[in-house]
């Protein structure tokens, strides 16, 4: 995606913060009834959530809200915390790599974790939890992002020279979200609302870009 400077181009997990201007569920249902020992032999399968959506932004602004993990604290759900542990940068041609710790918190717990990052600008963010990960089995983010072919009705009916230009508006971005929890505690607890996790991802991020860019253009 361009310069990659310290704190940016990391993981896509997302989860609350405690800041006032930061993000939160709504509605969730009353979970004191949910037991700790529900499940708890269970080895439950991956969960697997996919969401897209048409932007007035060009992939290249996309991709940098996705790829500033220094802002995640202030729009990303859950997430309380993160810091770029290694990295190895690359270019247009050679994704740039990196370790990235993610701080999280739901309801009374908090953990950290690792997550392996790929960044290809301006065209995916991937982030995979490492296998030591104390509170995923499995967590694997990818963001994409493609331009709307000018024959879409979304787009604006200006000609774009080239389909990939990472400049041409509107965008299509689309999330992958595959999650399965290590304790089953946590599986537990967080099955009834973490399959609404998606839907914020999308629309929190699509909140920070209109603070970040303004209305955009269709």
């Amino acid at each position: 995606m361009f310069k990659l400077h310290p704190g940016r181009c990391a993981n896509s997990h997302f989860f609350r913060s405690h800041l006032p201007c930061r993000r939160t569920l709504f509605g969730l249902p009353d979970l004191s009834s949910l037991s700790p020992f529900v499940n708890a032999d269970s080895n439950p399968e991956p969960q697997k959530y996919h969401e897209r959506k048409i932007l007035p932004y060009n992939r290249r602004q996309l991709y940098e809200v996705v790829a500033n993990v220094e802002s995640y604290p202030l729009f990303v759900p859950f997430c309380t915390g993160s810091r770029i542990l290694h990295s190895s940068r690359g270019d247009r041609t050679k994704p740039t790599t990196m370790d990235a710790e993610l701080s999280v918190g739901f309801l009374v717990y908090q953990e950290s974790y690792v997550s392996k990052v790929t960044c290809k600008p301006y065209e995916f963010v991937q982030a995979d939890a490492s296998s030591s990960s104390p509170l995923f089995k499995t967590l694997t983010t990818l963001w994409q992002f493609q331009p709307v072919p000018p024959t879409s009705p979304r787009h604006g009916g200006i000609p774009s020279n080239d389909a990939t230009d990472e400049h041409a508006s509107p965008s299509l971005v689309s999330l992958d979200l595959t999650y399965a929890f290590a304790s089953p505690l946590h599986a537990s607890i967080s099955a009834a609302f973490f399959g609404q996790v998606s839907k914020l991802m999308v629309r929190a991020f699509e909140e920070r870009c209109l603070a970040v860019y303004g209305p955009g253009r269709e």
